[in-house]
């Protein structure tokens, strides 16, 4: 039997049947919330492994201010964001973020620092999490548990704090949160208990507040990067398209030299941190025409994901043409071969020892790594020198019992050496080596949405987020799309999510259409009909004979949905005279459900309406309007007894079912 019997047999309620005929009315305007007033919206891009925020003040919307520099900072890597590592005491309690608790955590001795709990790189864990609870956990790097909304919460609260502090510095008085909206950005392909669960850490945090949920927006990763780039002017990016090789060079070697003279621009620009948004459409925009298409690729640290939009004219809106779609195909993906590669070499029993015992010197050598893997380039021909931290080298001798030398010498890994200066030597092919299968994957993936029927005229690609940096990626993406449409990268690529996700916060209204990334339905009672429904769902009440747990849909996945679409339905209660009226709302990722027990079908709401005490002079087929609004990254329900207009909304919740 599946997880849900049937409602009718295990609930002893009777349950609810369509009053036929099912009518859907579609009314946008019909309960518009007012409008609330804040100063200034503050985006936080939470990254997978760097975050940051930016904010804009409501009065003066064309600038965004990109947050203060931070301290500390890595060699090879511009720090206009933080990394995603958190520190928490031996007692649990916060003590830093960023490179603040890098930097503690690795001056620790190694007796202390077993105690202290060393978290990066956990937001790849709410997508890698089957059945997400508000109960997972994260596990630091001495193996520890922790609860993974605190986690959240405490990273959400030390930005919060930040922003208001820098705002207030700025302002000469105190800012108080009631005045900010906050926009939090998360992966687009992300399942809604993700999306759910980041809202309950920014409560947790005290951003906003299930009273105030329009406080606190979630926005979608590439769709915020959209609305940057159709900001974009010229001098803001880099075509890869216009390069066709020049007196026998390839475009590959302008790459290299397109990125500096952006890197000068940006590097002058940089001391100001404020970026102007001109309030025209920009120039690559001015050659989009109605009904254009263009695709967003979003390459971060942990995911990939790329979404397709077309303009809608004259206001420019975005309709989203084919549902969000991407993988764990990050650059963390990278990490992950350069750590198989030391356990091709020195063992793989000799680095999970490390990583316990000394962590604070294996984040020491990804973070050396970090810097040779942004040095990586097609055209490389010198090769890269990894620094082995000393504890390494020496912990590799007393376990082993020979030099890491040695371990080099008879691992036949061709493409790495021992240099003198104690580096371990990487030829340009042996990095090349470690992008290949990540890149393979998000060519692959962009390949299959390429050849959908939605996707057909693409005429611009915008390649964004951290790892779109790489002018390994960059060539592969013009090598395999360039001759499909324009490879477009804009300058500061890290922080177009960022930037484009306090656009979204001014004019949350810019997206028009998503698609659903679920079916959502009703469990419901139909009258059986002989033939059509299978015997093992017959229910016998009262002499009627009913047909149990049939899905009846709102709405299909990847359908197409406007901004606040409200679908209403109207049931009535199986028995007339039942006054606790449960409605049962589940959802899946399947097109065609027929009945709530098919396998892949959650529950994810009820509405429980309690009609005791309402008059007893009702008419005696009570009618009970359920609606459903969409298009928001949030889904809202609600249920009215007609006769009365009493009423009970519910948000849908993937949490907690």
């Amino acid at each position: 039997t599946s997880a849900y019997s049937s409602p009718a047999k295990s609930l002893g309620d009777p349950g609810i049947t369509p009053l036929s005929p099912s009518h859907i009315v579609k009314d946008s305007d019909a309960d518009d919330a007012v409008e609330q007033l804040f100063l200034v919206v503050v985006a936080i891009d939470f990254g997978t492994t760097s975050s940051g925020y930016a904010y804009s003040f409501t009065k003066e919307p064309e600038c965004i201010h990109v947050m203060r520099r931070w301290e500390g900072g890595d060699p090879g890597v511009s720090n206009q964001k933080t990394p995603t590592t958190i520190l928490l005491t031996p007692e649990r309690k916060f003590h830093s973020f960023g490179y603040a608790a890098r930097d503690f955590y690795h001056d620790l001795d190694p007796t202390e620092s077993k105690h202290w709990l060393y978290f990066e790189k956990f937001k790849m864990k709410l997508h890698t999490t089957g059945n997400l609870t508000m109960e997972t956990d994260l596990t630091a790097a001495n193996g520890k548990k922790v609860k993974a909304l605190e986690i959240f919460a405490y990273a959400l609260q030390f930005f919060k704090e930040q922003a208001l502090k820098e705002l207030s510095d700025q302002g000469g008085s105190d800012f108080e949160n009631t005045e900010v909206r906050w926009v939090i950005t998360v992966p687009a392909i992300w399942k809604q208990p993700a999306k759910q669960f980041m809202r309950q850490a920014a409560y947790k945090a005290g951003m906003a507040s299930p009273d105030n949920p329009e406080q606190l927006i979630i926005a979608l990763e590439p769709e915020a990067a959209s609305i940057y780039c159709r900001k974009l002017r010229l001098h803001q990016m880099i075509d890869l398209s216009s390069r066709a090789p020049v007196n026998g060079y390839s475009p590959s070697d302008t790459i290299g030299t397109g990125f500096t003279q952006g890197k000068e621009h940006v590097r002058r620009n940089r001391q100001s941190r404020t970026f102007m948004v001109e309030n025209v459409i920009g120039e690559i925009w001015s050659e989009l025409e109605e009904g254009d298409r263009y695709i967003v690729v979003d390459s971060g640290g942990g995911t990939v994901d790329m979404t397709v939009h077309q303009i809608r004219l004259p206001e420019g809106h975005l309709k989203e043409l084919y549902k969000a779609t991407g993988g764990p195909y990050g650059s963390l993906g990278v990490d992950y071969e350069f750590e198989k590669l030391l356990c091709k070499i020195f063992g793989e029993d000799f680095i999970e020892q490390f990583k316990i015992k000394r962590p604070a010197a294996w984040v020491d050598l990804m973070i050396a790594f970090e810097s040779r893997k942004r040095a990586a380039a097609p055209d490389r021909t010198n090769p890269l020198n990894i620094t082995l931290p000393f504890s390494f080298i020496d912990y590799y001798k007393k376990f082993r019992g020979h030099s890491v030398e040695h371990a080099l010498r008879k691992s036949n890994v061709d493409f790495v050496k021992w240099s003198s200066q104690g580096m371990l030597r990487m030829s340009p092919d042996a990095m090349n080596a470690l992008f290949k299968p990540t890149i393979d994957q998000i060519i692959q993936h962009l390949s299959e949405v390429f050849d959908k029927p939605e996707v057909t005229n693409v005429k611009f690609l915008f390649l964004v987020g951290g790892f779109a940096e790489s002018p390994l990626l960059q060539q592969a993406v013009q090598t395999a799309f360039g001759s499909r449409c324009r490879v477009i990268i804009p300058q500061d690529v890290g922080l177009t999510i960022l930037k484009g996700a306090v656009l979204f916060g001014l004019d949350p209204a810019v997206i028009k259409v998503r698609r659903s990334p679920l079916t959502y339905g009703v469990g419901v009672l139909n009258r059986f009909v002989e033939g059509k429904h299978p015997p093992e769902k017959l229910l016998i009440k009262d002499g009627t004979r009913w047909c149990t747990d049939v899905f009846d849909k709102f709405i299909s996945a990847d359908q197409s949905v406007a901004l606040g679409e409200t679908v209403t339905r109207s049931y009535t209660p199986a028995k007339p005279s039942q006054l606790v009226i449960v409605i049962n709302i589940y959802s899946s990722e399947q097109d065609n459900v027929s009945f709530i027990t098919e396998p892949g079908v959650k529950k994810c709401g009820t509405l429980r309406l309690d009609l005791t005490g309402t008059d007893a002079s009702v008419p005696n087929r009570r009618e009970i309007k359920t609606l459903m609004q969409f298009g928001d990254t949030e889904i809202k329900a609600m249920a009215v007894d007609v006769a009365t207009s009493k009423s009970v909304k519910v948000g849908i919740d993937f949490l907690n079912y």
